[in-house]
């Protein structure tokens, strides 16, 4: 897939034009994943390049000047474009004077001439260009092949990265991964830590996740990929702590760590990508009188996290 922040790093547009979808997109879920789907059938109609518009950070930053914390970052949407079928990318930078950028210009410097778009695919709440005026009802006035995507629902619920950040903060993996389509997971860089792992028997891999959102405090299981040339290339069954160390630190304080033990894997893995998928929670965070305990839970919680993924690969 080829990305790029503005048009010149994307490149010039394919010789049959692109099929053009906009929207931040995070988490990709069921509702995206319809949008993405459309348009690369559409694609494939026109014999054009399946792309899609979206935002390096999210643009209530600059609008409301907050925004939410993410389900995936720039990084891990990118990845979830390219196994949809997704063939270039641009991740427009939001700025002031990208908000100042009205619909019409939008339209004609970076969709028409930037993109040459030959049709769209947009969600049914799809909006661009300043003041919101790009709409599918404004492309199709002026004359645009325009498909509208309707509103997924799961559960008598509309889906949406807003009730997805919810339950993934809430813990409900099983409700999130119902909007999402598949298990919540999070992508994240591999950063020095204590090495205290390593000296208990069981390397973890401390993860940096950007700001990418993650489950509540505990302890859960299953599968790490190892990300080369951008995409996943190996894959092991994986124990995840996500907390505060209270049997080092006491309770409170610094920001949650993740840190994954990767089973029957053996290297370095400092700077390595790895996506952390979560099939399911073993137990909840807990301070224990001394490491030789937490050593002793550790080696209970891996040999648990292998018989549960021995039932999940069994089906």
């Amino acid at each position: 897939m080829i990305t790029g922040h503005d048009l010149d790093e994307l490149g010039p547009p394919p010789p049959a034009g692109s099929v053009v979808s906009i929207g931040v997109f995070d988490g990709v879920h069921l509702g995206h994943q319809a949008i993405l789907a459309a348009n690369v059938t559409r694609a494939r109609e026109c014999g054009a390049a399946p792309t899609v518009v979206t935002f390096a950070e999210h643009p209530k930053r600059v609008l409301l000047g907050l925004a939410p914390r993410t389900l995936t970052t720039l990084e891990h949407r990118l990845e979830l474009f390219r196994r949809a079928g997704i063939e270039r990318a641009l991740a427009l930078r939001f700025d002031e004077e990208l908000r100042s950028v009205s619909a019409e210009e939008f339209v004609e410097r970076i969709l028409v001439r930037g993109l040459a778009a030959r049709a769209f695919v947009l969600g049914f709440d799809s909006k661009f260009g300043r003041e919101r005026r790009g709409t599918p009802a404004f492309l199709s006035a002026m004359g645009f092949d325009v498909t509208v995507v309707e509103k997924v629902q799961v559960g008598q619920r509309a889906v949406s990265s807003t009730a997805i950040r919810e339950a993934v903060e809430l813990g409900d993996l099983e409700g999130a991964a119902s909007m999402l389509g598949r298990s919540v997971s999070v992508l994240g860089e591999v950063v020095h830590g204590d090495a205290l792992g390593r000296q208990l028997g069981f390397p973890t891999a401390n993860l940096d996740l950007h700001h990418e959102l993650h489950p509540p405090p505990g302890v859960y299981f299953g599968w790490a990929g190892l990300y080369a040339a951008g995409r996943v290339e190996h894959c092991f069954g994986a124990v995840a702590n996500i907390g505060f160390r209270p049997t080092l630190r006491g309770p409170g304080g610094e920001r949650p760590r993740v840190e994954i033990h990767l089973l029957d894997f053996k290297g370095d893995l400092y700077g390595s990508q790895i996506e952390m998928v979560f099939l399911g929670r073993l137990r909840g965070e807990q301070r224990f009188p001394d490491l030789d305990a937490l050593k002793a839970q550790i080696g209970r919680d891996v040999a648990q996290a292998r018989e549960r993924l021995a039932q999940a690969a069994r089906g």
